[in-house]
């Protein structure tokens, strides 16, 4: 009972703060933290839940961002309508990516996604009539909400990005708290004994990793309409392995740890701009520190923490 109330109280937590943030902290600055935060809750789903570490999850999140950028400029789709047809994109490539893919474990897996995303990569960088090549998809309309609500202003688009991320979130919550998130945890901790028990493990990891795709598309395609832009970097392996570091820094496997971690990546990024490529040293500084100081990332640790200052529930040992 504890734990359901503690649950609530923590999603409600999160939903109040994200509500007032746009008010103190510039809304754009959120906005892409917000996108992040929901690229690095899906990648979370397949590596925390499931432990497939994917190298290529960039290629989702790119291919969504030029999908929806090309359905809103040139095909006049609205924004809602490019977004899902963005992240349909995204999870019938997650399945084709993922039929080939969950046949490997540990590195293969991994070599295997990095090597198919470096091939959409190419792919983006030559077909210039849908992508641009390396000046991408410019001037991508914000378009209104079902034509009442004009998203050209900063606060209604923040809102709007808002429910996208609490949308996709309580997918993910929904989907790790359900027998499905059990058996893909018994995949994880123990994969012949999940065999032996009758399930078709192949058949659980396709699936996940299709929903880990479509939700990053999701994340992809509402930046490229947040920040009217598609570009090459949103396919490159360095996004890939940005999406990694925030999963480890928040706590791989929490239900808000990538959050945090997306925050803290974007905020980093953000307000030590002015010291160019050290930026990438002191993030890795932190990174090392945090990995050495908070194995659990930050989400465990403060969860670990405040475990131990509660009282026992009457009736269970302390």
């Amino acid at each position: 009972m504890r734990a359901w109330l503690t649950g609530w109280r923590s999603f409600a937590l999160l939903v109040a703060v994200l509500v007032a943030a746009p008010f103190i902290v510039y809304p754009v600055l959120l906005m892409k933290g917000l996108c992040f935060a929901l690229f690095a809750c899906a990648f979370n789903l397949l590596l925390g839940e499931v432990g497939l570490l994917s190298f290529g999850h960039a290629m989702f999140f790119g291919v969504a961002a030029y999908a929806a950028a090309d359905a809103a400029k040139l095909w006049g789709l609205g924004t809602v309508p490019s977004i899902l047809l963005a992240t349909a994109v995204s999870a019938v490539l997650g399945l084709l990516v993922g039929a080939i893919a969950i046949r490997r474990q540990g590195i293969y897996f991994a070599m295997i996604t990095l090597g198919l995303a470096q091939m959409a990569y190419f792919l983006f960088l030559r077909a210039e009539d849908l992508t641009g090549g390396e000046n991408g998809v410019q001037a991508v309309p914000r378009g209104t909400l079902f034509g009442v609500v004009d998203l050209d202003g900063n606060l209604p688009m923040y809102f709007f990005v808002l429910a996208v991320f609490l949308l996709g979130f309580g997918v993910i919550v929904r989907a790790t708290r359900s027998p499905f998130g059990e058996v893909l945890r018994a995949i994880r901790e123990h994969e012949p004994r999940a065999i032996s028990l009758g399930y078709e493990v192949n058949r659980f990891k396709l699936v996940a990793f299709a929903l880990s795709a479509a939700l990053t598309g999701l994340a992809g395609a509402t930046k490229a309409v947040v920040f009217q832009l598609a570009s090459l970097t949103d396919a490159h392996w360095q996004t890939s392995g940005e999406v990694v570091l925030m999963t480890l820094l928040g706590g791989m496997g929490r239900t808000y740890g990538p959050i945090f971690g997306a925050f803290l990546i974007v905020a980093l990024e953000s307000y030590l701009a002015d010291f160019g490529g050290w930026v990438t040293v002191i993030r890795g500084a932190i990174f090392v520190l945090c990995v050495l100081a908070f194995r659990q990332g930050i989400a465990g640790t403060v969860s670990a923490a405040l475990r131990r200052r509660q009282p026992p529930e009457p009736g269970h040992p302390a």
